[in-house]
């Protein structure tokens, strides 16, 4: 028998692409995206990049460093035995008053001391009562009402605080004994170093400023420029 002969018909073009098409695509699906490993001689190369960019950014930290060091002002300490010894070089340089006319303000002083020396006596003696020889307080028996109570507070805290005055006062006038002893007395002290020419006697202070205020040591001007401040 004669066999039969089997005729193939071509396939197509198209359909051989879109078939090509679906397994790649399921092929991309299935793949499982492949984590990179890393190597422990990429992470020392990493290392040594940062180390070596590090280094001259230290060394421009350090430059600026040194330039703030040298540009600062070196800080100088100053020892009171020197602003004290060139205190008295400069008030050597001055010429003060003379033996009279210290001699003149020594008197002045003297009779302003006894005079607070007496106001003191005098206040204490207020401040005390006579029976007990104590200070006078809120439990005196001399102010049984409330109202002589108050006033009588008043005055005790009246006569405490001019107490407190002149016993300060007194300070002042035995201090301007004592620069009368060292030669320094009538100097003004701003006047010391720098004379500011702002009286006719500069650096002494006025021989009439002196009888009023004896204690003092800054000329009047110089004064009131202190007191606007």
């Amino acid at each position: 028998m004669a066999k039969k002969k089997v005729t193939k018909k071509p396939v197509k073009k198209t359909k051989v692409k879109k078939a090509v098409k679906k397994a790649v695509s399921k092929k991309k699906v299935s793949k499982k995206p492949v984590k990179k490993k890393t190597t422990g001689k990429k992470i020392t190369a990493k290392n040594s990049v940062t180390k070596k960019e590090s280094k001259p950014l230290r060394k421009a930290v350090k430059a600026v460093s040194a330039r703030r060091s040298k540009s600062a002002k070196p800080t100088v300490e100053v020892k009171v035995e020197d602003i004290v010894e060139s205190r008295n070089k400069a008030i050597s340089k001055i010429k003060g008053y003379g033996k009279r006319e210290l001699e003149h303000f020594r008197q002045i002083i003297l009779e302003k001391r006894d005079e607070i020396i007496e106001q003191l006596q005098n206040l204490k003696e207020q401040m005390l009562d006579p029976t007990t020889g104590e200070y006078i307080n809120e439990n005196s028996p001399y102010s049984l009402h409330m109202a002589e109570q108050g006033t009588d507070a008043m005055e005790r805290e009246k006569t405490f605080l001019y107490a407190q005055r002149e016993n300060k006062f007194l300070g002042y006038l035995e201090d301007a004994l004592k620069r009368i002893e060292a030669g320094t007395y009538g100097i003004c002290v701003e006047c010391i170093d720098e004379p500011q020419m702002l009286c006719e006697t500069c650096p002494l202070i006025p021989k009439e400023r002196l009888e009023a205020v004896p204690h003092s040591q800054h000329c009047l001007p110089i004064k009131q420029r202190q007191e606007r401040k």
